[in-house]
């Protein structure tokens, strides 16, 4: 079993939206059975609240399915829990680290650094691009399953 935690400021927007673009990506492949996929924030800001209605609307309008969820916080059990830790941004990796200390495991990565790139996944949350922001994801999404060799 794969177990992905996908990690944003707020687990609202960008790392709910990685989470069911990924879900989806592999239960296409027909390999669900090998993935756990979740998402959680670095803040507690949002945590309780559902998934922002710009997320879902771009997730409704490329077919993707979701679920009702709720915002949480990463823990540090997660870090011990999941073998991939993916970010949305580097500022993440500030706030992750106050969770757990150093990445030891190196678990730890940045979603575009999956397809080459080292840059942030930016927050449509203050930019209102959520198609820019799930363009990223997808392709983040992509490049990650590449690298695991699906």
């Amino acid at each position: 079993m794969i177990k992905v935690m996908f990690v944003c400021h707020g687990n609202i927007c960008r790392s709910p939206m990685a989470e069911f673009v990924l879900k989806d990506m592999v239960k296409k492949l027909g390999v669900s059975d090998e993935f756990e996929i979740s998402s959680s924030a670095t803040s507690r800001e949002e945590i309780g609240n559902d998934m922002h209605h710009g997320s879902k609307n771009k997730l409704r309008a490329e077919c993707i399915p979701f679920t009702k969820r709720h915002a949480r916080q990463f823990t540090a059990e997660d870090y011990e829990y999941y073998d991939y830790i993916i970010l949305m941004e580097k500022y993440n990796f500030v706030n992750l680290c106050r969770i757990i200390g150093d990445d030891e495991e190196g678990k730890v990565n940045l979603l575009l650094e999956y397809t080459g790139e080292n840059r942030d996944i930016a927050d449509p949350w203050y930019t209102g691009n959520f198609d820019k922001t799930y363009s990223d994801v997808v392709r983040g999404c992509r490049g990650f399953l590449k690298y695991l060799g699906y």
